[in-house]
């Protein structure tokens, strides 16, 4: 069973999703657009405490009372409805790092990404499930893309008696491969093996 829990390029490439950072289409967010609230409504509910908390743990985000203070100072004004719009707020309140080619605003969309989706419910949900599935002998392999999947994934693997871990570290991809193919750089493949 292998879980590749990395974002569909067709979805990152859809501007009316609000995948990616320059669209202007709507700030949505949901992989099913048809069940949940969008990024933006999300947005507009939550209030300022519980939205630097959400961007602070599921972002990691070191900067996320300024974020969040910013977006609700925004919002009073003008709503927050696009992809673009929330982009350039957190790029006017996080500073750029020297050597990182990581957008300022990556950390904040992922996290409200994760919250629209619930992303990490399901992974336990997925985590905990999948075992059943498989014969003794049987492989669970899960690339993830970033250190709270990735957490989840080395506790399942560790505490689960009927599986036995089969990397100590996650394997990661080589210069070769992340040059080649950018979104690869921070893929995380880790793997056990049902042993009872």
């Amino acid at each position: 069973m292998l879980l590749d829990l990395g974002l569909s390029s067709d979805q990152l490439a859809d501007g009316t999703r609000g995948f990616s950072f320059d669209a202007s289409g709507p700030l949505d967010l949901r992989f099913d657009a048809t069940h949940g609230e969008a990024a933006w409504q999300l947005l507009e509910r939550l209030r300022e405490q519980a939205l630097a908390d959400l961007i602070y743990q599921y972002g990691e985000e070191r900067y996320s009372r300024r974020i969040a203070r910013k977006i609700v100072e925004v919002r009073r004004t003008h709503p927050i409805r696009t992809a673009d719009q929330l982009a350039r707020l957190v790029r006017s309140c996080v500073p750029r790092s020297h050597g990182h080619g990581i957008d300022p605003a990556t950390r904040t969309f992922q996290a409200i990404r994760i919250a629209v989706n619930d992303e990490l419910g399901s992974l336990q949900r997925a985590l905990a499930g999948i075992p059943d599935c498989l014969r003794p002998g049987g492989r669970f392999v899960v690339i993830s893309f970033h250190s709270l999947e990735d957490r989840l994934v080395k506790q399942a693997f560790r505490s689960d008696p009927r599986l036995q871990n089969l990397c100590k570290k996650p394997v990661r991809p080589g210069e070769q491969e992340s040059a080649h193919n950018p979104r690869s750089r921070s893929a995380r493949l880790r793997a056990a093996a049902r042993v009872v």
